[in-house]
């Protein structure tokens, strides 16, 4: 069958306009490079979350890191990073704090974890899970307590986090959320003034 003039310039143009889009498309860009088992924070243990439970990226560059997001496990410190190992969870936080102030990360800051249940907030926060429960005031130890502040506080240093409740918030606070963590006794003021000296400190 034979072409038409018109339909020859009418797919002319369609193909021009395809060349054009793509050449106009935003290409990814390669990640930058990651070290199996880096830490972004000394003294703590990689313990690697499964790649469903987090996105990689390259944060602060993608995506502004402006709070960090306190959990409560609901359970122990084990039972949250068998968890986050599981793929089928689609679930973790950049880091897990034991009772004895012990941490683990698992989640580069650089990433995106699934955290928090909003991804605004995944994307803009660092999350830090507390072995424990909400309703036992007893989960929360003074080791725990300091080595968590510490921990925030470098976080804060890094993206230039404001430290106060604005900036360092509860999961309970997150927008569209129905987790009620960390709970009525975890101690704000006291942990507040501990990431504040803590960050004097830095």
């Amino acid at each position: 069958m034979a072409t038409s003039r018109r339909g020859l310039l009418i797919g002319g143009a369609v193909v021009a306009l395809g060349t054009i889009g793509y050449l106009n498309k935003p290409q990814a860009r390669p990640h930058r490079p990651r070290k199996a088992g880096e830490l972004d924070f000394a003294g703590a243990r990689w313990v690697a979350a499964a790649p469903p439970n987090w996105r990689m990226a390259d944060r602060p560059d993608d995506y502004a890191v402006d709070r960090v997001v306190i959990h409560v496990v609901q359970g122990s410190f084990d039972s949250a990073l068998r968890t986050f190992q599981d793929p089928g969870n689609k679930a973790a936080a950049h880091y897990v704090v034991r009772k004895d102030g012990h941490i683990a990360q698992t989640v580069r800051e650089l990433d995106v974890a699934f955290h928090a249940g909003n991804r605004e907030y995944n994307e803009r926060s660092v999350g830090i899970e507390h072995e424990g429960f909400v309703d036992e005031a007893s989960s929360f130890t003074d080791a725990m307590y300091a080595s968590s502040a510490r921990l925030t506080a470098a976080i804060c240093a890094r993206y230039r986090i404001t430290v106060d409740r604005t900036h360092i918030i509860g999961h309970v606070e997150v927008p569209g959320t129905d987790h009620t963590d960390p709970g009525p006794h975890w101690d704000w003021p006291r942990y507040i003034k501990l990431v504040g000296a803590a960050a004097g400190r830095a």
